[in-house]
């Protein structure tokens, strides 16, 4: 089964605020909104957002047992794995395993991020 579509919309819009949900385990510091979903293989695309001031060091790095694709799309964010501040353009594509977070902001941070759970290491 192929990934859900969707025409044109602008989900960054404020008149598109309420489909905006908390990320379960970091309400108060990050939102999300799943922009594509395929219910048969699990990969989604979706936009995260972490408000300004978030901090995640209160949890682990963590990492993922499958490849996912992260755009930063504005704002910044810090990724203490890294050590840097990834900013508006960044790309990655991380393997599965790799080590990410945790991570902070000051003026908050869009990503979109792809991820392919069914493509397990």
């Amino acid at each position: 089964m192929p990934k859900t579509t969707a025409t044109y919309w602008n989900p960054l819009d404020s008149a598109h605020s309420a489909v905006w949900q908390p990320v379960s385990g970091l309400e108060g510091i990050a939102e999300q909104v799943t922009l594509s979903h395929d219910a048969v293989s699990g990969e989604y695309t979706r936009l995260m957002r972490f408000l300004p001031g978030a901090d995640t060091s209160a949890y682990a790095a963590k990492s993922h047992t499958y490849p996912e694709e992260v755009f930063i799309v504005s704002g910044r964010l810090y990724d203490h794995a890294f050590g840097f501040w990834l900013e508006a353009g960044h790309y990655a594509s991380r393997p599965p395993g790799e080590l990410h977070g945790p991570f902070h902001t000051d003026v908050g941070c869009v990503v979109l991020e792809i991820s392919f759970p069914s493509r397990t290491a």
